[in-house]
């Protein structure tokens, strides 16, 4: 247990970590030698083989199939779609929800410097929304862990 209540999987916070570490990336200045670009692309490709769900054709993973298509049906909502949570087969809610936010206000801060990476951040940032507006949409429910 976690000492503010909150109970978090194993993995969620070298999840967090290697998010924030990517984006701590982008505050550093361009200097020769590093490419920053590509540590950028492949911290989006990363939410990529988080995703879960029924996959678009356009996964740049190809290794990546479809999983937990029936997420939600035993209690009679889709809750298909989101991210595993460090590649446990588990969706947390609120770790998610904090990840989601996080990618909105880099894309926010840093998007006009993202270059060609911004569109795909901005998927990532739609897989994690999409599958938020699901775990909430029953009236007095939050679905918190799939």
């Amino acid at each position: 247990m976690a000492r503010n209540g909150l109970c978090l999987p194993g993995n969620a916070p070298a999840f967090r970590a290697t998010l924030v570490l990517s984006l701590l990336l982008l505050l550093q200045p361009i200097r020769a030698g590093h490419d920053y670009h590509d540590a950028l692309r492949k911290s989006i490709l990363f939410f990529e083989g988080q995703r879960s769900g029924k996959l678009p054709p356009d996964q740049r993973l190809k290794w990546r199939r479809d999983s937990a298509l029936h997420d939600g049906s035993t209690a009679g909502v889709d809750l298909t779609g989101g991210y595993y949570d460090a590649g446990d087969n588990v969706k947390f809610g609120f770790p998610m929800a904090f990840t989601t936010t996080l990618l909105a206000w880099s894309i926010i801060d840093f998007g006009r410097v993202m270059g060609t990476e911004q569109r795909n951040a901005v998927k990532a940032l739609r897989w994690g929304t999409d599958y938020l507006l699901k775990a909430t949409a029953v009236p007095g429910v939050v679905f918190v862990q799939v």
